[in-house]
């Protein structure tokens, strides 16, 4: 496969998760923030941006819903936004045709096309129905994804891009209740901003326990979202993407970083991850960096890969 096909299709991924993603935390905090009347609306929203990795100019008392809003769901210019990383999704889709089904392109172009009107249509009616929009299409193309393509290299680059995502998404929200921020999401806002309230609900019979939220998204086997998981799948696309596929392979340190971050989870106690876990969750934010920088080196153009966050201003 050409790496120019391959690092459209880890992008598409990429891009594609990260609107889903961030649809739903923004869906969940509005919802907080508009609910929870003693919180302090600005300092949550500066929590929030810090949180997604955007340290912007405004001042905390200068911050509000609509300007976060704008900022992580409408900016067309900025990957980090929703409407930024489903354009930059569509740009991939259109280098890369003979890799992705029809239906992916259509599915990619038409929620592209759609983004002005829906934009328009959240500034008057508010932004709930632009994420229920944009949940619905990314579960759509996620869906056209699985069914429509052959579990070839093509498939695994896209999954290994979604992955690593999930991986650094889900960090980032447990950053966002477990670390430093001055107003916390509840644990329902948590699970719900995961997609995993009801799964958890049925895996722990309805009981809300600080550790067994912890323990889910981080170390469940079986929910797609949890960091355990998402790691195990990212593992296993290197692992399918690797020559010398079942041998220890010293160069490729996507593989080894991702393995040695499964290894530690699977065998660490939830109690001791609770013990110093802002330490532990910056720890898994490297292991995606490290492991997406890994995968451009080897197999990628020769360049230096995207960054998460954009760079500060001069």
């Amino acid at each position: 496969m050409l790496s120019r096909i391959a690092e459209s299709l880890f992008w598409i991924g990429r891009y594609v998760e990260r609107a889903d993603d961030t649809a739903r935390i923004l869906d969940v905090h509005v919802h907080m923030l508009l609910e929870d009347s003693p919180l302090d609306e600005q300092l949550a929203c500066a929590d929030l941006l810090a949180a997604m990795g955007i340290a912007g100019d405004a001042k905390p008392d200068e911050l509000d819903v609509a300007s976060v809003v704008q900022v992580l769901a409408y900016d067309r210019k900025s990957p980090l936004a929703i409407a930024g990383a489903l354009q930059a999704a569509r740009e991939n889709a259109r280098g890369a045709r003979e890799a992705i089904s029809s239906e992916m392109w259509e599915c990619l172009n038409t929620t592209h096309n759609a983004l002005p009107q829906q934009i328009a249509t959240s500034h008057r009616l508010g932004p709930h129905g632009f994420f229920t929009f944009i949940r619905a299409r990314t579960a759509m193309m996620s869906g056209l994804s699985d069914s429509t393509m052959s579990r070839d290299e093509s498939w695994r680059f896209l999954v290994l891009g979604r992955s690593l995502e999930r991986v650094d998404m889900t960090a980032r929200l447990l950053s966002l209740r477990f670390g430093s921020s001055r107003h916390l999401p509840g644990r329902v806002a948590l699970l719900r901003s995961c997609g995993a309230y009801e799964a958890y609900l049925r895996t722990h019979r309805g009981v809300l326990d600080t550790s067994r939220v912890v323990r889910f998204l981080l170390l469940d086997r079986t929910f797609p979202r949890s960091v355990f998981h998402a790691l195990s799948t990212a593992e296993e696309c290197l692992a399918d993407l690797s020559p010398g596929r079942g041998q220890h392979d010293e160069l490729d340190e996507a593989r080894m970083a991702l393995g040695r971050a499964r290894t530690r989870l699977e065998f660490t106690r939830v109690e001791d991850l609770l013990t110093d876990l802002p330490a532990n969750l910056e720890w898994i934010a490297d292991t995606c960096r490290t492991a997406g920088g890994s995968v451009a080196q080897r197999f990628f153009r020769a360049y230096e890969p995207r960054e998460w966050t954009p760079e500060s201003p001069s």
